[in-house]
């Protein structure tokens, strides 16, 4: 097991009046607009962080897998192709996926959520343009569909995989009295 780290995270707040107290010195600040959060890092639970990244990426891919073996127009052509798939997704997901649900947001309600299947399906369709050759989709349809056997199976994983105990004390935020708020 690894040592603790103390490390003082300085973050602004537009909240005045209020004085931010240090856990470890007792000792208030100055400054009104900062509050010091003092957090203890485990060097084994960012290995655990690195880890649970890892084991997620493996399972997208063979959700990936599964996925393209039961839906007869997704084509992946090996496992290692199914890790690229489940990788660029998930870069998908993060930088473009929030980009089209803004976009999108007069549809969406309209349809009363229901768009979002759309927009997962222009996703997948995006990933197999990047791709190319090692994952095909035959058309928007089997995307969509894709898309949903897809979240599937991922939910059924996430239930299966075991969680992390959640830590209370690893950020804690003191008002001026001294009384812990966060």
């Amino acid at each position: 097991k690894g040592g603790i780290v103390d490390l003082p995270v300085c973050c602004s707040f537009a909240v005045g009046g209020s004085q931010a107290v240090n856990e470890n010195k007792n000792t208030k600040s100055g400054s009104s607009l900062w509050y010091i959060i003092s957090r203890k890092i485990y060097f084994y639970e960012l290995k655990t962080l690195k880890m649970n990244f890892i084991v997620k990426l493996f399972l997208n891919a063979i959700a990936v897998v599964l996925a393209a073996y039961i839906i007869p127009g997704v084509h992946v052509d090996g496992f290692g192709y199914a890790v690229l798939v489940a990788a660029l997704l998930a870069v998908l997901n993060v930088s473009l996926k929030p980009l089209l649900i803004f976009l999108t947001i007069p549809a969406t309600i309209l349809t009363l959520g229901l768009f979002l299947l759309v927009v997962n399906a222009v996703i997948i369709l995006t990933a197999d343009w990047i791709l190319g050759n090692g994952f095909s989709v035959d058309g928007f349809w089997w995307a969509l569909l894709f898309s949903i056997v897809l979240s599937f199976i991922n939910s059924i994983f996430e239930r299966l995989t075991v969680k992390a105990p959640h830590r209370e004390d690893k950020m804690q935020v003191f008002d001026k009295d001294g009384k812990r708020i966060v």
